[in-house]
């Protein structure tokens, strides 16, 4: 007889049979899923009510969107244990809709943006991603560890004095636990701690309960009060078009993080579409909106070891769950906890390498300004989606520089001085081929010309008005024009443009 079988691969050996999701793949597995979605549902709370007194609404408000966004994306979203919720990004982007017009026309927004966001998925947009240079992306990532660290400063200012030594125990327990067990989340172990010596020692700081009081039902679901005319529309419509690139812009770069983070690929096309069901569930339940979350995402993948779907879920569960049947304890938590917490994340999350005097060194020059210009944009705007959008900008333009230098003219004179071919090597664009027209010399040239283009290639139509340009100056003198050796897009590009571009050719 075989022996009994472990705990773990009986459980493995009765699912074995059918699709089980990967949540149970085995008890520890679970378990940690579970245990990483309290720690994120814990410090989503104080998160989404900061949120809200941004957008200026009830803290239930910014609550509500949080659940709904984290349960709704866990099981529509494209990256597994990203978490999705309410976020600064989103509340700025719709902050200024509520003060001139109340919270109707902000929820109207949100489902109107959760649709824009559905249309920009199927149309592909999340495939934009991949012109995000490495630069940006690192950018990205270290802009997001200064803000989630800047957010944490106005908790550890102005307040009494026991809140630095309970800041300072909390940071030591999230360095040190991990380094006696790993069988419970140092976060969770620091929060239940510091939550117990305050309470048992009576110590008077501020807590969770201080940002705003918690919802104590569940959100029922109704549509937006709102006049449903055009005007209302072209009132909405830009917050909600801003809402949807911001919220898109954000998760898929934290998307593309945590697939590096996980060595796993996710989709983006269904989490863009994913973002956009979820804003619309949110909406529809009086949520404010939201999207990816960088900070409580590195909680539930970095320091909790979560890389299923049930973590996500069980944080907006959580969530919920805590606000409802365990508010009065749940506002007992000190927010030095939470602080510690987001802290030693921020400090987790930012890139220390890209900063290294040797990586300096050895980084080339352009790419270094396009992840400080990306910081920057960040930093100062609070806006992730500009910082981005300059960043890539900025590194476009420097490629292109960079690149219009590698297009090469090369003269080659027959020993009967008949004939001059001209040999151009590089990539033919709007930046390089703007000083081919001045590589040849049209007055001295015999009357025979080729050009050969074997080793180039035509990207757009400023390439082919600058042929245009040589030939017709060489028509001028009387001589002929070959063009030889155009590849096949190239040729099919300059076969349709050609004398088409260029006045008098």
């Amino acid at each position: 007889m075989s022996a009994p079988l472990s705990q773990a691969a009986a459980w493995r050996a009765r699912l074995a049979a059918v699709g089980r999701p990967d949540w149970l793949a085995s008890p520890k597995v679970f378990t940690t899923e579970v245990v990483a979605g309290l720690v994120v549902g814990l410090a989503l709370i104080p998160e989404a009510i900061s949120f809200s007194i941004i957008a200026g609404v009830d803290p239930s408000v910014g609550l509500f969107a949080s659940f709904t966004m984290a349960v709704v994306i866990s099981i529509v979203g494209g990256r597994k244990a990203m978490i999705s919720a309410a976020t600064g990004a989103v509340a700025l982007v719709i902050a200024p809709l509520n003060r001139e017009h109340g919270l109707g026309y902000l929820i109207a927004a949100v489902i109107l943006g959760g649709v824009f966001q559905i249309v920009f998925g199927a149309l592909g947009v999340a495939k934009l991603l991949r012109f995000v240079p490495r630069s940006v992306m690192v950018g990205f990532v270290n802009a997001l560890a200064i803000l989630v660290f800047v957010a944490q400063l106005p908790a550890l200012y102005d307040v009494p004095w026991a809140v630095y030594p309970l800041f300072a125990g909390g940071l030591l327990l999230l360095v040190y636990v991990p380094k006696l067990t790993t069988v419970v989340p140092a976060p969770l172990v620091s929060i239940v701690a510091l939550t117990a010596i305050t309470v048992a020692a009576g110590i008077a700081v501020p807590t969770v309960g201080d940002k705003g009081e918690l919802p104590s039902s569940l959100p029922t679901p109704g549509l937006p009060d709102v006049p449903w005319t055009p005007e209302t529309l072209t009132t909405v419509a830009p917050y909600a078009l801003a809402l949807a690139l911001v919220g898109l812009m954000e998760s898929l770069m934290t998307a593309k993080l945590v697939d590096d983070i996980t060595d796993t690929h996710s989709s983006k096309t269904r989490e863009s579409i994913g973002q956009g069901v979820a804003n619309i569930v949110t909406g529809f339940f009086g949520g404010m909106g939201g999207c990816a979350m960088i900070g409580q995402t590195m909680i539930n993948v970095k320091t909790s070891g979560a890389r299923t779907r049930l973590s996500t879920f069980a944080a907006g569960a959580f969530l919920m769950l805590l606000c409802i049947a365990f508010g009065p304890l749940v506002s007992d938590i000190p927010m030095a906890a939470l602080v510690a917490v987001m802290v030693l994340v921020s400090v987790a999350t930012f890139d220390w390498h890209s900063i290294h005097p040797r990586t300096l060194r050895r980084m080339p020059a352009g790419e270094t300004a396009v992840m400080v210009i990306t910081v920057g944009c960040v930093v100062a705007t609070h806006n992730l989606a500009v910082g981005v959008v300059v960043g890539s900008l900025t590194a476009m333009v420097i490629f292109a520089k960079r690149v219009a230098h590698l297009a090469q003219v090369t003269a080659v004179l027959d020993p009967d001085g008949q004939r001059v071919v001209y040999a151009i090597t590089g990539e033919l664009f709007f930046a390089s081929s703007n000083d081919l027209v001045y590589q040849f010399q049209y007055a001295r040239d015999p009357d025979e010309v080729v050009i050969d283009l074997s080793a180039a290639h035509i990207w757009d139509a400023s390439s082919v008005a600058a042929l245009d340009a040589v030939e017709h100056k060489y028509r001028q003198r009387g001589k002929r024009v070959t063009i030889v050796g155009l590849n096949e897009v190239s040729s099919d590009l300059h076969d349709r443009l050609a004398g088409q571009l260029t006045p008098g050719t």
